[in-house]
């Protein structure tokens, strides 16, 4: 049996409608965030589907509190023994091959499949990806988001900068070990318990990524990258399509009818992002009727 865990912002509705999609298949946990409207009878829909749901964290874009979302998903799921393998998810995204196509390219597969990349190589909006781990964020308490946000990131930086802050070296890292990429993967059940375990038994390391920025794209390749054991059974693929343009005031885009050629392109097992009411056209002609991709070479 195989899990999905699903990190839900919003439209309960929506994230009803993908785990009916997906528990003939899946054991399928949710969480909700705590700003997130789940109304009784909603909570009584998804019990009865036999979904597995809680509500702990507030998440906060930009700090750590949506990797704090995923570590609890693992958590709650690796109780369950039957487990063999983890997708994480969020609750907009759907499936774009029929969910047991899915669930049967990962059988007896003990690949990890995430992407990720070394974090003093590449840049993103103008900045190196290592400064959001060398530098201090309080993006849990401030909304990144907002004007004063935006402005409040920019002095920030250029001040520690200026001021020569080093919080990797203060914790014993080297530049060279800070690896990141996307949150959503698929994991074998040995690497899932690894990754927990070391993430809960490394002080270090919670400080770095409690402390930086988008530390959710952190966590899983700073742990499976610098250990030789498990950063050669990575695939760097996640068979996620994830346009990232500006579209309906949101990027990465939300998927509409337009995107259909290139999910038939490609065999994708997921769609990011989908919104009902946006995307109910293209979610129509999904699962698509194509055939399973090729398993991937180291």
């Amino acid at each position: 049996m195989q899990a999905v865990l699903i990190i839900a912002h919003k439209q309960p509705e929506q994230v009803m409608a993908l785990a009916k999609q997906l528990v003939p298949t899946f054991k399928v946990w949710v969480h909700f965030d705590t700003k997130m409207k789940v109304t009784p009878a909603q909570q009584a829909a998804f019990d009865q589907l036999g979904v597995h749901t809680f509500s702990k964290i507030d998440v906060r874009w930009g700090g750590w509190s949506i990797g704090q979302v995923a570590v609890e998903l693992f958590k709650a799921a690796l109780k369950d023994p039957e487990i063999t393998h983890f997708h994480l998810i969020s609750g907009q995204d759907w499936p774009v091959q029929a969910p047991a196509k899915i669930a049967h390219f990962y059988e007896n597969d003990d690949h990890i499949y995430m992407k990720y990349f070394r974090a003093d190589q590449v840049r993103k909006s103008g900045e190196l990806v290592l400064w959001w781990q060398k530098y201090y964020f309080p993006y849990d308490k401030l909304n990144r988001r907002t004007l004063f946000g935006k402005i409040y990131h920019r002095v920030s930086l250029h001040l520690q900068r200026l001021l020569g802050v080093n919080k990797l070296k203060r914790l014993g890292y080297r530049p060279e070990e800070i690896y990141s990429g996307e949150n959503w993967v698929d994991l074998p059940r040995d690497a899932a318990e690894y990754a927990v375990e070391y993430f809960e038994t490394h002080p270090k390391l919670k400080k770095m990524l409690k402390t930086g920025a988008f530390s959710d794209e952190f966590w899983l390749p700073i742990i499976f990258c610098n250990q030789p054991e498990y950063r050669d059974r990575i695939i760097q693929k996640h068979y996620r399509y994830i346009l990232w343009k500006e579209r309906y005031g949101s990027r990465p885009a939300i998927l509409d009818l337009q995107d259909l050629p290139a999910l038939q392109s490609e065999p994708y097992f997921w769609a990011r992002k989908v919104v009902f009411g946006i995307s109910d056209e293209l979610t129509q002609h999904l699962p698509l009727a194509s055939r399973e991709p090729g398993k991937p070479e180291n």
